[in-house]
């Protein structure tokens, strides 16, 4: 499939468990953040940008969560065990054929997951991230993003915190180690020039100075 940006769109732990205000593991933000993640997963579709989906999926002896919310899970109902309501994602958030479904054991997409293998065979140089929440999974996934030598784009209307403080806060810190923060109106004019690839431009400087010495 053509993708001339090179990207990948990666939508963060957007289920039931996260997202429904009666939920445990509730994210205050995320709900609002629906339709802004509806928009941007439409804009990737007509872009051509693959799309993963990430969920935090347990299993039901919580043997695989971390060990700082265990006790909560517990507290919560065991959510986000397989076939639970917790771990269902809004229909309009549901993946489609052809799109990635990839599930994580902790906070960030790439700990101990397929994601950076299946980037890599996919070509792709730019993540985009959305989802929730912002300051634990968008910024682990995020900062293992740039240490992986991707370039990293974050949805600030498509992300979500407990509070507009932290969201801000996290925000800007993701910005000064490098990542570009757009919202998915901006997003609607992203194309292959939104987003210097700096790795490669690394590469080349390399290359050159190889050659000329």
């Amino acid at each position: 499939m053509e993708n001339p940006t090179k990207s990948a769109f990666i939508l963060i732990d957007m289920e039931q468990g996260f997202i429904d205000p009666a939920s445990a593991h509730c994210i205050k933000g995320a709900a609002a953040t629906v339709p802004a993640c509806e928009k941007a997963i439409r804009i990737a579709r007509e872009k051509k940008i693959p799309l993963f989906f990430v969920k935090r999926i347990y299993r039901p002896d919580g043997s695989d969560v971390e060990c700082t919310r265990y006790q909560s899970w517990i507290g919560g109902g065991r959510s986000m065990a397989p076939g639970s309501y917790g771990a269902q994602e809004p229909e309009s958030l549901s993946p489609q054929n052809g799109d990635y479904t990839i599930i994580k054991p902790r906070w960030s997409a790439f700990f101990q997951t397929e994601l950076d293998l299946i980037l890599r065979r996919l070509g792709i140089r730019t993540v985009i991230l959305a989802g929730t929440t912002t300051p634990n999974c968008i910024r682990t996934t995020c900062y293992d993003a740039n240490a992986l030598d991707y370039n990293v784009v974050v949805l600030s209307d498509c992300t979500s915190s407990q509070t507009e403080e932290i969201q801000q806060a996290n925000l800007a810190d993701m910005e000064r180690m490098g990542a570009l923060i757009l919202d998915s109106n901006h997003f609607a004019l992203y194309c292959e020039n939104s987003v210097p690839d700096l790795a490669a431009d690394i590469r080349s400087a390399i290359e050159n100075a190889t050659t000329t010495h």
